[in-house]
């Protein structure tokens, strides 16, 4: 069944007038609920066993994305004429028992024990790694123009292993803090230091207990390669790292002036501690094993219509790539299916493609479509495309990210990560407007997921995004969808029962389908390309 609202109906009619507004968005076609389930269950079925980064599902999973465009009729935007721009990566690997961790206090040297008291992950740059330094506390490490912060305000760093406390300052705005606390690697290697030490609070281990890091200590680390082989590694001076359990991590405070006791008393009062020397120097040791995988982004374009307009682009992205294989042997089920992570926002990306190709009206700016990989190991694909476009980046005018619509329920509303910071929050609101749902604010703000998905290596690099999620009301009564979409993550989410035997509501898709459709027309066809609002902290990026 098609899903034709009242303001669909009236675009029919005005379609057939030759007075029809040429600006107007409004368009007959509508996804279709048929075409989404089909779509989704070959993406999450059994057989592409969870299309993990590298894997013979995902490769199927690639391949069938690109024949969908082809099938459309879209023009290749991948490498050398195809629709596949394959990417390399290196997994790195912690060879085992090879971290150690020695504090030389001037009077005596003292161990820390591995993985009990710190841990560490592998180098996507060298093999082996022996850094011996003076250490430096920095606080949170963080810097700021716009919060007025300077973390390394008055201390030397060169040289030497900086100490930071995990997390932020509770007082930040939590989309711009996020971004910040991203960024703490390349604010201590711009000031010379040569490794980071990252230190577990009391606050952390109430959220998030040491001994659950610990678990995923085997997990190896992925950064994408350059085309020269060279690993993604911006910061190579940062030669060593260590995540410190915060009753361990009393031993690097010996000679300290100030007591760990009171900085975490700090931290508890919301207040930001100051750094000093920390009067020790330590020894990293560790060994890393490397192995290369390949896996693809698929992209495809349709042309715009307009002489000038032609040459920008709207970009559509949605992640093919989901965890794989679990390993946890008490389970019957070992296949992470990824129906709603992201066989659904790849399933809306196609549908929404095959509707700019058959509405009739070719928009008059190009729309690319990305289908994007490993985004589940850190946003690779959609960084390592930021990195290496395939179009111009200064003529890619906006992306409209589709990552994990959770159409569970007929949802009423929509939030849009990124709508407060650029134009297309008018144009979500117009967009959904449309179609009887709402433009919501977003009800977790502590998440920051703005800075959580496959947009966010665009928007790092000046690219306005906005990345649409369901809503927490149901138009069904009696149903409340904020319960709905939180009974997923809990008991569903990056699990095998994530598949195609949920109860989807593919009209509900449908509507979340007609929605994104309308946001990219109505980018494509207006006059001014979106932009940042001025007072928008990500307006301001590098």
């Amino acid at each position: 069944m098609r899903f034709f609202s009242y303001i669909g109906a009236i675009a029919v009619a005005l379609s057939l007038s030759a007075c029809a507004d040429e600006s107007s968005t409004t368009t007959a076609v509508s996804a279709d609920a048929v075409a989404l389930q089909a779509h989704l269950e070959f993406l999450a079925s059994d057989d592409l066993e969870g299309r993990d980064t590298g894997s013979r599902g995902h490769e199927i999973a690639a391949k069938y994305i690109a024949t969908e465009f082809k099938r459309l009729g879209l023009e290749p935007a991948g490498d050398d004429g195809t629709y596949f721009q394959r990417i390399k990566f290196r997994r790195s690997f912690l060879e085992e028992n090879s971290a150690s961790f020695t504090l030389n206090t001037g009077d005596d040297e003292i161990s820390l024990d591995y993985p009990k008291e710190f841990i560490t992950g592998p180098s996507a740059y060298s093999e082996k790694d022996d850094v011996e330094a003076p250490l430096v506390f920095v606080g949170y490490g963080l810097v700021s123009e716009t919060f007025g912060i300077n973390d390394y305000e008055g201390l030397d760093v060169e040289g030497k292993i900086v100490v930071m406390v995990s997390g932020r300052p509770e007082d930040l705005p939590s989309e711009e803090g996020a971004h910040l606390n991203s960024s703490k690697t390349k604010f201590a290697a711009e000031r010379g230091a040569v490794g980071i030490i990252n230190l577990h609070t009391p606050a952390r281990e109430k959220v998030r207990p040491f001994e659950v890091s610990i678990m995923y200590q085997r997990a190896p680390s992925v950064r994408w390669l350059h085309p020269n082989g060279e690993p993604n590694v911006a910061y190579k001076n940062i030669a060593a790292s260590a995540y410190v359990q915060h009753e361990a991590a009393e031993k690097l405070f010996v000679n300290a002036p100030v007591a760990l006791e009171e900085i975490f008393a700090q931290l508890e009062a919301g207040e930001s501690p100051k750094g000093f020397d920390l009067g020790v120097t330590a020894r990293l040791q560790r060994a890393s094993r490397h192995e290369e995988i390949s896996s693809p982004n698929v992209a495809a374009v349709l042309p715009g219509s307009d002489d000038k307009l032609k040459n920008e682009y709207v970009l559509y992205t949605a992640h093919s790539d989901h965890i794989g294989m679990t390993k946890d042997l008490s389970q019957e089920d070992h296949i992470n299916n990824g129906a709603m992570d992201n066989a659904s926002g790849v399933s809306v990306m196609l549908e929404t493609a095959r509707m700019f190709k058959e509405s009739g009206k070719q928009p008059k700016r190009s729309i690319m479509f990305l289908s994007i990989t490993a985004e589940e190991r850190g946003l690779l694909g959609a960084d390592y495309f930021a990195h290496h476009p395939t179009v111009p980046l200064s003529q890619i005018v906006a992306n409209v990210n589709l990552d994990m619509p959770v159409l569970l329920y007929d949802f009423a509303d929509v939030i849009a990560f990124g709508s407060t910071h650029s134009t297309l929050g008018d144009t979500v609101t117009q967009a959904a407007g449309q179609f009887g749902i709402e433009l919501s604010e977003d009800p977790m703000p502590e998440q920051a997921i703005f800075t959580r998905s496959d947009h966010y290596p665009f928007v790092k690099k000046g690219v306005p995004a906005v990345f649409l999620m369901t809503g927490f009301t149901s138009k069904t009564e009696g149903e409340d969808g904020g319960e709905v979409w939180g009974k997923f993550f809990a008991e569903h989410y990056h699990r095998p029962s994530d598949q195609p035997d949920l109860p989807i509501n593919y009209e509900a898709g449908v509507t979340f389908t007609n929605i994104n459709f309308a946001i990219g027309q109505e980018i494509a066809n207006q006059v001014e390309r979106p932009r940042w609002l001025p007072e928008s902290f990500f307006s301001q990026l590098d």
